[in-house]
């Protein structure tokens, strides 16, 4: 009877162990299950923050000084008549390119013709004299004063004989420098007097613009360095240019020295009087480290970037150098290949978690 008590008293216990331990197992798996889950939960409230990013790259980046100016001719002329005629051939018309010494215009020579023929024929008769009393007068023949007077009567002759030779020259009104008929004012019939302006040429080879430099920036400008020129006329396209002079003095009123730049027409399309955004470049960085100038973001006097790296977004302290329209120049704190937020940066703090979109 014992003997069975003691079987009955032991099953329940293994009874009781048993539901013991598989009330622990079930409560051990429930918690695993609700910390797993919490885990899940926890990775799922992270936010990945969109942003566009770019890499650094490495490239050349220019310094340079920027002015405005109005294109304008190297050289111009205005044609003036040299003889009072009536105008009786124009040859020439605005727009068209011209030779120096070639004839632009012909006005009435026939009174000036006969002059030189008659001034011609005179002097060939006081000539013949001449040569005759010099011969005279080399052997005594004649007196001294006799021989002057005849030498006399013979020069007034000649030179009456240039000037109606020059006067017919001038009813051929030529070109006084090449370039390019700028303006006509005169019309066939009209009559011209001494000196009044008949045409205006414009030498556009070269054009010119005029930059006025701080004085206290002169020092980096110097002969022969490069030029950007562009106009709004023209869209923005580029034309290229070189420094050609530059002021020796300061004009103390603005406390600026006068540039010229050379500005080449590589498209024939430019003409005086154009406004002109024009770049003269003093110093070259070669193969320099370069980043969108919109990743940079400025505060407190200082320059940083966010850099991503495994999906985070950390903030980077950067030095930079030359700028130009689109890009910075990299002194420290990046390096080739670094891939930085263009876009979406501002809403970032350090070690925040990003996607790259397209």
């Amino acid at each position: 009877m014992i003997f069975v008590r003691r079987n009955q008293t032991m099953k329940k216990l293994y009874g009781v162990l048993s539901f013991c331990l598989l009330l622990t197992l079930f409560i051990f798996f429930v918690s695993c299950g609700k910390n797993g889950e919490a885990k899940d939960k926890e990775q799922e409230d992270v936010v990945l923050i969109p942003v566009e990013a770019s890499r650094v790259r490495t490239d050349d980046i220019s310094a340079f000084l920027t002015g405005t100016a109005t294109l304008e001719a190297e050289e111009e002329a205005e044609v003036v008549a040299k003889t009072s005629e009536i105008v009786t051939e124009i040859l020439v018309e605005e727009g068209m390119p011209v030779k120096k010494g070639q004839v632009l215009a012909r006005l009435e020579n026939k009174m000036l013709t006969i002059e030189v023929q008659q001034a011609q024929a005179d002097i060939n008769k006081l000539a013949n004299d001449f040569n005759r009393n010099k011969e005279l007068f080399g052997k005594n023949l004649i007196s001294k004063e006799e021989f002057q007077n005849v030498r006399f009567q013979y020069e007034a002759q000649k030179a009456q004989f240039d000037k109606a030779k020059l006067n017919l020259e001038y009813t051929s009104i030529k070109a006084p420098i090449s370039g390019i008929v700028a303006a006509r004012y005169i019309k066939n019939g009209n009559m011209v007097k001494l000196n009044q302006p008949v045409f205006k040429i414009v030498d556009f080879d070269p054009l010119i613009a005029l930059l006025y430099v701080p004085e206290v920036d002169i020092h980096k400008i110097k002969l022969g360095q490069k030029a950007e020129i562009r106009l709004d006329a023209t869209n923005g396209t580029v034309y290229h240019g070189s420094v050609w002079r530059i002021s020796p003095i300061v004009d103390p009123a603005s406390g600026t020295v006068k540039v010229t730049v050379a500005v080449k027409d590589e498209y024939a399309s430019l003409k005086p009087g154009m406004f002109a955004r024009v770049k003269i470049i003093y110093d070259i960085h070669k193969n320099s480290l370069l980043i969108p100038k919109h990743a940079v973001l400025s505060e407190d006097g200082s320059e940083t970037v966010f850099v991503i790296k495994d999906s985070t977004a950390i903030r980077q302290t950067v030095e930079t150098g030359y700028s130009n329209d689109f890009y910075f120049e990299i002194i420290s704190g990046l390096s080739a290949g670094d891939q930085v937020v263009v876009v979406g940066q501002n809403g970032l703090k350090d070690s925040s978690k990003v996607e790259i979109i397209q």
